[in-house]
């Protein structure tokens, strides 16, 4: 009998379903062995990685090397503005993305283009060092009087408006071959505590938080990839967080949203959680992700999470991967000529946004 999924799904290669960070600039030797052992996801990358373009250049190529796959996906959170792993002098600073959401609002089409610039020197620059994946667009709202955890890393707060450059967002890292992640699914902007110190509780209403919070979610359902959050809602889920809830896994983020890709944590490291690492890593699976985060990089706290992951990706998690990469793959065929260097690129964006400024004070 014919297995269910199809057989370019069949020949995406088998891995344990997590995504490792690793601890400095360098590989060490246990790492190497243990990344060549276990065989995992993917990677991802912070500043405590990067220190100049050769030096990221030699670690993504000997990640690759170790696991014995030249295609590895290797993320990073670049998003501009506070959160950014590639920092002057040799990377080139970007506003936060917040400056793109007040243009669109004042003009959507230099918004979108704003929004399309910013993607494509962010793409550039993560390609040059081998980098392949980003943990961006935030599909976040900016809501005023929430946690600075999100903040000026939210374009807008009005759902369309994030949706829209949502959109070029996404479509743009794909045409330059790097895959994006939406975040943080179902919605993080309303938390009144960060994440990384604490479990944020969100009182909302379900109605409220389906005529904006998901808005952005539901008309990215055809992302390749999105990240959920470590904040409990309680009109979803009045006890357990969004990376350990079953239920808002299948009822929200699979139903009423309607993502069907490939679905990753947030870092499992992170405050929020406070049962023992073994315990959220086997949670995490049990709600429905296909494929867990831990970024601190302590071989320690790799080797306990290695104990509860399952033995390999499942049918879904593989089919899934399978898509990504295909969808990846179509848009890079349609990518459109080189449109000049990266600084001649951040020019226009400064001077999209710098006429922007000076329209919204007249």
């Amino acid at each position: 009998m014919r297995p269910w999924f199809s057989l370019k799904e069949a020949l995406v290669r088998q891995f344990k379903p997590i995504l490792l960070g690793c601890e400095g600039p360098v590989l060490t030797e246990d790492e190497r062995g243990f990344f060549a052992r276990i065989n995992p996801f993917g990677f991802i990358l912070f500043q405590r990685n990067c220190v100049d373009p050769d030096q990221v250049r030699t670690l993504t190529q000997s990640l690759r090397e170790c696991t014995r796959q030249s295609d590895l996906p290797i993320f990073i959170d670049q998003e501009g503005g506070r959160v950014a792993r590639l920092k002057p002098p040799h990377w080139p600073a970007l506003p936060a993305i917040r400056s793109i959401g007040k243009l669109y609002e004042n003009d959507p089409a230099q918004g979108r283009e704003a929004m399309r610039l910013h993607s494509l020197i962010t793409a550039q620059m993560l390609r040059a060092v081998g980098i392949n994946g980003n943990c961006a667009p935030v599909l976040d709202l900016h809501i005023d009087g929430a946690s600075n955890a999100i903040g000026d890393r939210a374009l807008s707060d009005r759902p369309q408006a994030v949706a829209d450059l949502g959109r070029v967002a996404v479509e743009t890292f794909l045409a330059e071959g790097v895959y994006p992640v939406i975040k943080h699914m179902p919605g993080h902007g309303r938390v009144q505590v960060d994440p990384h110190v604490d479990l944020p509780f969100v009182d909302t209403d379900i109605q409220t938080l389906q005529e904006n919070d998901f808005v952005p979610f539901q008309a990215l359902y055809d992302a390749p990839i999105a990240m959920n959050c470590h904040v409990v809602f309680r009109a979803l889920d009045p006890l357990t967080p969004v990376s350990l809830s079953p239920s808002v896994h299948q009822n929200v983020i699979r139903g009423r949203l309607g993502f069907q890709g490939l679905l990753m944590t947030d870092d499992l490291a992170m405050g929020a959680l406070k049962m023992p690492l073994e315990q959220r890593v086997r949670c995490a699976f049990e709600a429905g992700a296909d494929i867990a985060l831990y970024c601190t990089g302590s071989m320690a706290g790799m080797h306990s999470v290695e104990t509860a992951l399952p033995a390999e990706a499942s049918k879904a998690t593989l089919a899934r991967w399978a898509g990504a990469q295909e969808r990846l793959k179509d848009a890079g065929a349609l990518r459109s000529a080189k449109e000049g260097d990266v600084d001649f690129l951040i020019a226009r964006l400064m001077a999209l946004l710098e006429e922007g400024a000076v329209t919204r004070s007249a």
